[in-house]
């Protein structure tokens, strides 16, 4: 643990747990660790009663994935469109102006 890291302390599916941060981005982990027992209770809720705890930490972290990747493409799709009209525009041009 860096000096200028601290713990804090979180609580996910009724186990608490201590994670080292900066001060700075303490309100975001406590964000980040109520998002993750909201989506565990959702997934365990769901779910037969016998799910264990590290398959529900598998299911939402395999969910979390697919949602980033899908922001991703989102983000990625722009700047493929831009490098295409831009190519685009410089053939235009060198068609125009031989």
């Amino acid at each position: 643990m860096s000096h200028d890291s601290k713990r804090v302390n979180v609580r996910i599916l009724d186990k608490d747990y201590q994670v080292a941060c900066r001060a700075e981005e303490k309100d975001a982990l406590l964000l980040a660790a109520r998002e993750l027992d909201q989506r565990m209770r959702q997934v365990r809720n769901a779910g037969p009663s016998v799910l264990g705890t590290d398959r529900i930490a598998v299911m939402v972290a395999l969910n979390l994935c697919h949602e980033l990747q899908q922001e991703r493409r989102k983000t990625a799709a722009p700047a493929e469109q831009s490098a295409a009209l831009e190519r685009l525009a410089e053939k235009l041009d060198g068609a125009l102006n031989p």
